[in-house]
């Protein structure tokens, strides 16, 4: 059922002009695990690729101006490690894709959507419904908390990461990835749930990913 709901979802509408219009649901894959397991890594390696289109919705927040009203909104959850109001990210990432259609950087026609870090929770996920047509998810799986904390901590200093700032930040955002984020993964069907061992290096996991990839695709009806 969510193959062929995928598929109907992917196929262009007519136009009266002979453009193809966007579909009203993206294919889309999802990158799932907590803090530090490797989200941004697989899905920027999967975004390189032509027919993959990788949104990360902590860079869509990150290019926003930090002194402009919503700047100010995202600085002031982030830094406690909190998540952002559900109704300001679920619009300001819909306004971001709109405008990569737009620019035509994402062609819905031909790309799969990877999604990174939203929905953040159940509430997320089913405001989303209407946008995502979701055909897996790979959840980065890491029993080593010291090796997250570790990635986090370097993250913090490379890239000047408000959220990865200090150790209680961290604990933080692992304790509301836990009691909030995780649920998501009870939302959708276990049949399309994939467990990705996220310890080995990035070019072992994402050659993990596309092999999986590869085999449901080839599946009937995908």
């Amino acid at each position: 059922m969510m193959a062929t709901a995928a598929a109907t979802a992917s196929r262009p509408a007519a136009n009266p002009l002979g453009e193809e219009e966007p579909p009203q649901r993206y294919r889309t894959i999802l990158l799932f695990g907590a803090p530090g397991s490797g989200k941004g890594t697989v899905g920027k390696a999967l975004g390189a690729i032509p027919g993959f289109y990788h949104c990360a919705c902590g860079d869509v927040f990150r290019t926003l101006d930090l002194t402009s009203p919503l700047g100010k909104v995202f600085v002031d959850y982030s830094s406690r490690g909190l998540l952002v109001p559900d109704d300001f990210t679920v619009e300001l990432w819909k306004d971001s894709i709109r405008g990569m259609v737009a620019a035509r950087n994402f062609v819905p026609q031909r790309d799969i959507l990877v999604l990174d870090g939203i929905p953040r929770n159940v509430a997320q996920a089913r405001t989303l419904e209407d946008s995502i047509a979701v055909e897996r998810i790979f959840h980065l799986v890491c029993s080593d908390e010291k090796l997250m904390f570790e990635r986090l901590r370097r993250r913090a200093l490379k890239e000047n990461r408000l959220d990865d700032a200090s150790d209680e930040v961290i604990r933080r955002r692992w304790r509301v990835y836990e009691e909030e984020s995780s649920a998501v993964l009870d939302y959708y069907p276990d049949e399309i749930i994939e467990r990705v061992d996220a310890i080995g290096s990035p070019v072992q996991v994402l050659h993990d990913i596309l092999g999986r990839i590869l085999r449901y695709q080839g599946e009937p009806n995908l």
